[in-house]
C-alpha cells in the first residue's frame, strides 16, 4: 500500500478532558471526507525541531469515522515532551500543521467472530473508543467485547461517563475501569491493575478470544506473557505500543 501523503490539518476545537489531557479536533480542509479504519493513527509534523523525523508525533484516532473531514485525538501532556508541550502551550484553534495518515494495521477483524478483549492504560484507550463507537453507530454484529481500562486515579479516567453510559446501550459491551492508586471507588469501578481484571474474566471462558492491547511497553510486555499463560495463541494477541 502506498504511503499516505502529507496534508494540511487545522485544529478546529480543543477541550480539556482531565488536568493533563486534552481533546483536539483536526480538520483536513482539502478533503471532503477523511476516511480511516477504527484503530488507525495519524502522524503530525509539528514545528519543534529542524530535523523532520524529530518533529513527527503519532497519535491514534479517538473518534469513529463519520463521513466528515474531521477527526479527534486525545493527548496527554508528557513532562519534557516537545510535541505535547507545543500542543498544550502554543497550539490554538486555527493552528495548522502537516498531517499524514491514516496509517497502521491495529484494526478489528471483519467480521468479528470471537469475543474481544481490549486492554489499555491512559491514552491507549483512543483506538478502542474509535472501534467501539464505530460498532455502536453502525450496528455491526459482534460477540462480547470487554474493555479493560487502567489508570492511577478516577480523576485521570478518559471518557469515563461515556463508557459507563454506553455499557447500558450497546449489547454485549462490558466496561471494566480499574484504578491503581485509589483506596475506595464508586460502584462499578475497581481498584488494581488491568492484568488481574482480564485474568479473572478469562476464568469463565471456554472459547479463546482475541486480545487487543494498547499502551506503554511495560504493560504490553507483561500482558502478552500473562495472556499466553492463559492459553491464548500469540497470533490472537494484537498490540499497539506507545512511546
Amino acid at each position: 500500500m502506498a504511503a499516505q501523503p502529507w496534508r494540511t490539518g487545522k485544529i478546529i476545537r480543543i477541550e480539556n478532558e482531565t488536568a493533563s489531557t486534552k481533546k483536539f479536533w483536526i480538520e483536513i480542509p482539502e478533503l471532503e471526507r477523511f476516511d480511516f479504519v477504527p484503530g488507525q493513527f495519524v502522524t503530525l509534523d509539528l514545528p519543534i525541531h529542524d530535523q523532520p523525523n524529530k518533529r513527527w508525533r503519532s497519535y491514534s484516532i479517538a473518534s469513529a469515522p463519520d463521513g466528515t473531514n474531521v477527526f479527534e485525538l486525545i493527548i496527554v501532556l508528557m513532562e519534557g515532551g516537545l510535541g505535547t508541550t507545543y500542543l498544550f502551550n502554543e497550539a490554538v484553534v486555527g493552528t495548522a500543521f502537516p498531517v499524514r495518515g491514516p496509517q497502521g494495521h491495529f484494526v478489528l477483524t471483519d467480521p468479528i467472530t470471537t469475543d474481544i478483549f481490549m486492554v489499555c492504560t491512559g491514552t491507549g484507550i483512543a483506538p478502542f473508543r474509535s472501534m467501539i463507537q464505530h460498532i455502536h453507530h453502525n450496528d455491526i454484529p459482534h460477540k462480547d467485547i470487554y474493555l479493560v481500562y487502567g489508570t492511577r486515579k478516577c480523576q485521570d479516567a478518559l471518557y469515563l461517563d461515556e463508557f459507563l453510559d454506553l455499557k447500558h446501550k450497546l449489547p454485549k459491551f462490558h466496561y471494566f475501569p480499574t484504578f491503581s492508586r485509589e483506596e475506595t471507588v464508586a460502584e462499578g469501578l475497581s481498584i488494581g491493575y488491568v492484568h488481574g481484571v482480564y485474568e479473572q474474566l478469562m476464568k469463565d471462558k471456554t472459547e479463546m478470544p482475541h486480545f487487543y492491547l494498547c499502551g506503554w511497553k511495560d504493560m504490553i510486555t507483561e500482558a502478552r506473557q500473562r495472556i499466553q499463560d492463559l492459553g491464548v495463541d500469540k497470533k490472537s494477541v494484537h498490540f499497539e505500543l506507545y512511546g
